[in-house]
């Protein structure tokens, strides 16, 4: 073999193998350019509720782009209750499985990303490392750098917003009641056409937080972890609602329904006068969708509802953490927000800023406001999440006082 040509050979082999090492660096370290290579061929495993078809098509949108641009199989494994998912995840991690696990990304919030950070369960810092993380403009926008007050740290990576909206059929209720001291006086005057999700259904424990901000005498309580206060006397004048409240419900409070879906339906039958979403789009999605009526309105209560923004995460013994970065680097593009956010493909609420996108790109975001949806301007009166601690105690109260029907 000639020598030129055998230091051309061993210079490429070199220059092969050195390519390869990069690609095998941890995604921590490497460049986007290298996770992305890493990324291709690659199999994701999404857990993520599985409980309403118009989410699960979106996602199965996201597969088909996944696999058309970087040849990335994105599974999704559907889930009622992201907890179970996380108890496989203890399980592998006291199994010993530290690399080869069965989650690579997760949907997750509040009080299962602070049981997953505590225990260590959590593949990071990541988020910073996505190129379209910066269209967020985390430094004007705080909401997508903390979960229930926790710092995120990288940890997780934005994809939607949500807000407690109330909606109600206008020909059955006119005037619909605007806080919860007229809920309560309103739920009197027409018994059985309101109630709220069995609890610890995520949106029944939504409405739970909603009258206990409403109720407790100081609200900057709810922000501290609940050791530091006598729980049972911050939570007294939740129960005292509540109390007064059930008999009045849906089948007198003795049942509830299982989640958001069903709740839904029932208001479409005509059951319930009045119900509530924590996707402020999902009524509008939902006429149009001939699953609630035309004559169907949403509003925001007088001094504002909670809302926070939903993350993804990768587990820490994730197979594929690359693959996982750049789905989620997709669910941050402007094409994936857009399609997200039309209502008439799930309705979610973008978390982008606008003024980080050009004119092209913002334009796929215009659209004249559906009668359906609630005016914009309604939206920006947010209350905070207390912190997640508060969840725990609340389930574990409402199930000693109510879990038995």
């Amino acid at each position: 073999m000639p020598r030129r040509f055998a230091l051309a050979l061993a210079l490429a082999g070199t220059s092969l193998a050195t390519s390869l090492a990069a690609d095998d660096t941890s995604p921590l370290d490497a460049s986007w350019s290298a996770i992305e290579r890493q990324a291709h061929g690659q199999t994701v495993y999404w857990s993520a509720w599985g409980g309403d078809p118009a989410i699960n098509r979106y996602i199965g949108w996201v597969a088909e782009r996944m696999d058309e641009r970087h040849d990335l199989e994105v599974v999704h494994v559907k889930v009622d209750d992201i907890a179970t998912t996380i108890s496989r995840i203890v399980a592998e991690q006291a199994a010993g499985n530290d690399a080869a696990g069965t989650v690579d990304l997760m949907w997750i919030n509040g009080e299962n990303f602070a049981a997953m950070k505590k225990r260590d369960l959590l593949f990071g810092p990541f988020v910073r490392q996505l190129p379209n993380f910066s269209l967020t403009a985390p430094d004007d926008n705080p909401e997508v750098l903390t979960d229930f007050t926790l710092p995120t740290e990288g940890y997780e990576s934005p994809w939607g917003k949500a807000q407690l909206t109330f909606y109600h059929d206008a020909e059955r209720v006119a005037e619909p009641p605007r806080s919860l001291s007229a809920l309560l006086s309103w739920v009197r005057e027409h018994p059985g056409r309101f109630t709220y999700p069995l609890v610890p259904n995520f949106l029944g424990g939504t409405f739970l937080k909603q009258v206990l901000l409403s109720q407790v005498e100081d609200p900057s309580v709810l922000a501290d972890p609940a050791s530091r206060h006598d729980v049972d006397a911050v939570m007294a004048p939740l129960w005292d609602y509540l109390d007064a409240l059930h008999p009045h419900l849906w089948r007198q409070g003795r049942h509830f329904p299982s989640g958001g879906p069903e709740l839904k339906r029932l208001m479409g039958d005509g059951e319930l006068s009045l119900a509530f979403t924590f996707n402020p789009a999902e009524p509008a999605a939902a006429v149009t969708d001939h699953q609630l009526p035309p004559s169907t309105r949403s509003y925001v209560l007088e001094g504002g509802t909670l809302g926070n923004v939903h993350f993804v995460a990768i587990p820490f013994n994730a197979r594929h953490k690359a693959g996982a970065m750049v789905l989620a680097n997709f669910l941050l593009s402007p094409e994936a927000q857009a399609r997200k956010q039309d209502i008439d493909v799930w309705g979610d609420p973008s978390v982008l800023d606008m003024r980080r996108l050009d004119a092209d790109e913002r334009q796929a975001f215009e659209g004249k406001r559906h009668p359906a949806s609630p005016p914009p301007e309604a939206l920006q009166r947010t209350l905070p999440e207390p912190h997640p601690s508060w969840v725990e105690a609340l389930e574990a109260q409402w199930q000693a006082r109510y879990g038995d029907g």
